[in-house]
């Protein structure tokens, strides 16, 4: 009985531990993981675990192919629409974020 109980701890815990891993983008924006580049698209600022990898990529891959539509649909290039994209995001970004500066480097907002 006792075996059991530790398992079912044990099986409880590992499930609590997938839902504390499983990020989204503003978590990790807030604890200063990623933050907005003037491209347009996510940078990593620091942890870059396989799941912060994995979760820029993610975005950065939907952002391109919405830049590509929008560049697409007004007869622009796709560099002009990540600029432009780029400052709205910085913009936008909550502050206490990071955002890449003109020199590159991240600060925060």
């Amino acid at each position: 009985m006792l075996s059991k109980l530790r398992i079912l701890i044990g099986a409880l815990l590992m499930a609590g531990a997938v839902s504390v891993f499983a990020m989204d983008l503003d978590q990790a924006k807030q604890q200063g993981l990623v933050g907005e580049q003037m491209n347009g698209y996510l940078g990593i600022v620091s942890g870059a675990s396989a799941e912060v990898k994995a979760l820029v990529a993610d975005i950065n891959d939907k952002r391109k192919q919405n830049y590509q539509s929008i560049a697409k649909k007004n007869s622009l290039d796709l560099g002009t629409v990540e600029k432009l994209a780029g400052q709205k995001a910085i913009e936008r970004t909550a502050p206490g974020n990071f955002v890449q500066s003109s020199s590159g480097s991240w600060v925060k907002k």
